[in-house]
């Protein structure tokens, strides 16, 4: 994963601070077409070999931040033309993410190389492991023919002195469904019908030419026209701002929404309906449950994997729960939900109960713009609690323990954790699938419950961290812990451990 202490995200949110800056302001209109040479001034030393290139950038990175697909720019067109056009925007739009042609590279295509540390040795492995008969040594070197090399890395593996150097270009290394190619100059494309929309590939762009389509801009609107907004965090939100229980809800009614709800309280609930879907299932006779709470994991496969989809639980997320908590005791209220994922966009688009999803970055420049510091807000008690597996859905393995300790003692368990969707991970589902389908019988040690996250970690290494993924793991388990508002004596009140919430709240 790409640090995410570095310059292009330290600009990315610079752009949206100050865009949000100016909406607060009522001048975004007016002065948006001068952000570009204001971020990056006439003396400024820059990083695509011209200022000209560089504010190109900038001004895409605007477009996006208005929620508007790059690819459609117009050069002519000025920024003040889309801020209008967002704010005529009923909803967002399909796609979720938009690629930002200024901002690629056209790094070459993935290849092999040979470093002039190579030794010539005898064994000569990297020659005899070649399925292509690619390499050869030219000048007591060994030499890959580009031609013939078909990228299998083999002679990388082989070579004992690892002096053979493998380069792809991150974004496609990193796509899971290979949703991303080059055209004919060397500029990549996203193929949005295949993107599952996990933000891989915009987590690992060192020149953030893939970025997501902000919904910031509406959720402002909406508060300024008066309308009730229900910010909905998930768990990893708070651990990413080092917050206390209750002063994220601080934060966000200081920043204009009218109610904050935990979306911890909404895994209780997903926690407590799957853990009965799958003593049904396995009552009846399944052979494997899939968890449904990874929504690039749900749409990855419906398009990619089908067969494995009738195993996949019905089950609604934490979000779709909490949002029908928010819509149920006002109906009129307009629906935000904040986590570090680029696909719970997707999911929340086709989702009654979600009007927009915010990423964590996104918050982070909104709290900026208004000089919001959490760590000096209030905490509160919450009325309910959730339990501690709730807010530990976060994590890789937390939704299948929140599954283990809901279920009936007789009910036979076997878990498997999918921790971030890998290349082998994606084969591995797919010979699931197979068994699912019945194209082959399933194995005798084949799991009866998969929880799959796309993101190696879990939620807490989503595309919209502000946070080490490691410090934000460290942060949720102290958030966990200790998550709750000191009591009238100064100690922490701690969440219900392994309190079983089947039954207690109903939707």
């Amino acid at each position: 994963m790409l640090n995410l202490n570095n310059r292009m995200t330290a600009m990315k949110k610079a752009v949206l601070v100050r865009v949000v800056q100016l909406q607060l302001d009522g001048t975004l209109a007016e002065k948006i077409d001068t952000i570009p040479a204001e971020l990056v001034p006439d003396d400024a030393v820059p990083v695509r070999g011209d200022i000209a290139a560089d504010r190109a950038v900038i001004r895409a990175r605007i477009v996006a931040d208005l929620g508007i697909s790059a690819e459609t720019m117009d050069e002519t067109k000025p920024l003040s033309a889309y801020v209008q056009e967002a704010f005529a925007r009923e909803k967002p739009d399909f796609p979720f993410m938009t690629m930002l042609a200024d901002s690629c590279h056209g790094c070459k295509s993935a290849h092999f190389y040979v470093t002039n540390l190579c030794q010539a040795c005898e064994a000569r492995p990297c020659i005899v492991n070649c399925p292509k008969k690619a390499i050869e040594f030219v000048n007591n070197r060994a030499h890959i023919d580009l031609e013939k090399c078909i990228g299998c890395g083999l002679c990388h593996q082989n070579c004992p002195y690892h002096v053979i150097v493998g380069f792809a270009p991150p974004c496609e290394n990193a796509c899971p469904v290979n949703a991303i190619t080059k055209d004919e100059q060397g500029i990549e494309h996203i193929d949005y019908e295949k993107c599952v929309f996990c933000g891989a590939c915009m987590r690992e762009c060192p020149f953030g030419a893939m970025q997501a389509k902000s919904q910031l801009t509406d959720v402002i609107r909406r508060i300024q026209e008066g309308k009730r907004v229900n910010a909905m965090y998930a768990p990893a939100v708070a651990a990413q701002f080092r917050a206390l229980s209750g002063q994220l809800d601080s934060a966000l009614l200081k920043a204009g929404f009218t109610k904050a709800w935990e979306v911890a309280t909404g895994a209780d609930i997903t926690a407590d309906h799957e853990a009965k879907e799958f003593e049904e299932r396995m009552e009846e006779g399944a052979k494997l449950m899939t968890t449904s709470c990874c929504p690039a994991w749900v749409r990855l496969a419906q398009i990619h994997v089908p067969d494995i989809v009738p195993a996949i639980s019905s089950t609604r997320s934490p979000m779709h729960y909490t949002g029908a908590l928010a819509k149920k005791a006002d109906p009129e209220c307009v629906t935000v939900f904040i986590g570090p994922c680029m696909a719970k966009r997707n999911e929340g688009f086709n989702d009654e109960c979600i009007d927009y999803v915010l990423t964590v970055d996104e918050i982070d420049a909104l709290f900026t713009a208004m000089s919001i510091d959490i760590t000096k807000m209030d905490s509160k008690v919450k009325t309910y609690l959730p339990t501690m597996s709730g807010r530990n859905f976060a994590k890789t393995g937390g939704v299948a323990e929140s599954v283990r300790l809901r279920i009936k003692e007789n009910t036979v368990l076997k878990p498997y954790v999918i921790n971030g969707m890998t290349k082998p991970a994606f084969r591995q589902l797919q010979s699931w699938g197979k068994m699912v389908a019945g194209a082959v019988p399933f194995a005798p040690d084949a799991p009866n419950l998969v929880e799959v996250m796309c993101c190696e970690g879990g939620c807490i290494a989503g595309p919209g961290i502000i946070l080490n993924p490691k410090l934000g793991n460290g942060l949720l388990t102290n958030y966990v812990d200790n998550g709750s508002a000191p009591d009238e004596n100064g100690k922490p009140i701690p969440c219900d451990t392994d309190r079983v919430v089947r039954g207690k709240i109903n939707l």
